[in-house]
């Protein structure tokens, strides 16, 4: 497949959804990699002497103890050390957990909002591509709904932050965070469901904006959603609201609230066929 420029272009697949089994594996190994982190260099080998002690003891001469062995163990003795959840206690809390985040109201969210509409129009293994701080609630209720989600910003500092999120809410397996120049790189991805939050780009030069939304509206799917978020409430400082965005849709149906204020933002769903989808680009 090739994009508008030419060059090669990979088609995005839809993923199956991960079983429980290796959401439980993706779980432990987390929880085990933060302890690892806290711990000093003497701490660490001090586990690694247990472990081999352990070892030698079961194994009685009766096979050879390599390096993948000991790691191993080393990670079984400090889930017991943090008394990790077995498979059954933490699938029961994990349902319950994964429930109540696929609420909106778990994230602040408005129950009958456009970002919700969109969201039920996902399918598992369906990929979103979200933009800005103000976003990242968004980012992990799609996450919990089983999309696969690139949380993007310009900001460093934002991008780890949403990553630890990700981790804490258990919805990293479905989650990347990236730093982006605006008007730059962008990952090569064909989302169902974009959601943008408008002050994330305002620091962007005019030419590098419009650079951006055309690349996100080329890569969104015919029958797409692109959710631009509110402003911040009237008391802040607004460097760029919806409106500003609203005319880079030409074409695409726009829908806004009822009596809705300015800054409310809108909703933009693009036509099921339109020539400038990189999924419709032939070889």
């Amino acid at each position: 497949m090739l994009s508008l420029s030419g060059e090669p272009r990979s088609r995005t697949t839809r993923r199956p959804p991960r079983s429980l089994k290796q959401e439980y594996q993706e779980f432990l190994l987390q929880r085990i990699e933060e302890y690892k982190n806290i711990l000093t260099r003497e701490e660490l080998l001090e586990i690694g002497d247990e472990a081999v002690r352990e070892l030698e003891e079961s194994a009685a001469g009766q096979y050879l103890l390599t390096e993948v062995l000991l790691l191993e163990h080393v990670d079984r003795i400090i889930a017991q050390r943090l008394r990790l959840p077995s498979f059954p206690r933490w699938r029961q809390k994990h349902r319950a957990l994964r429930a109540a985040q696929r609420a909106p109201t778990h994230w602040g969210i408005e129950p009958d909002g456009a970002l919700v509409q969109g969201v039920r129009r996902l399918e598992p293994g369906d990929l979103a591509v979200v933009l800005g701080a103000a976003a990242l609630p968004a980012a992990l209720f799609i996450a919990a709904h089983e999309a696969e989600v690139f949380f993007l910003d310009h900001d460093l500092a934002v991008v780890e932050g949403a990553e630890s999120r990700a981790v804490t809410e258990q919805l990293a397996g479905r989650f990347q965070a990236l730093v982006i120049t605006l008007g730059g790189w962008f990952p090569d991805v064909a989302p169902a469901v974009v959601v943008i939050d408008p002050a994330a780009l305002a620091p962007a030069r005019t030419h590098d904006r419009h650079s951006l939304l055309a690349e996100l509206k080329t890569r969104t799917r015919p029958g797409g959603v692109h959710v631009v978020l509110p402003s911040p409430s009237a008391s802040e400082v607004i460097p760029l609201g919806p409106e500003a965005l609203q005319a880079h849709y030409d074409g695409w149906d726009i829908t806004r609230r009822r009596r809705a204020k300015a800054g409310a933002g809108f909703t933009a769903t693009k036509p099921e066929r339109q020539l400038d989808t990189a999924a419709n680009v032939s070889e």
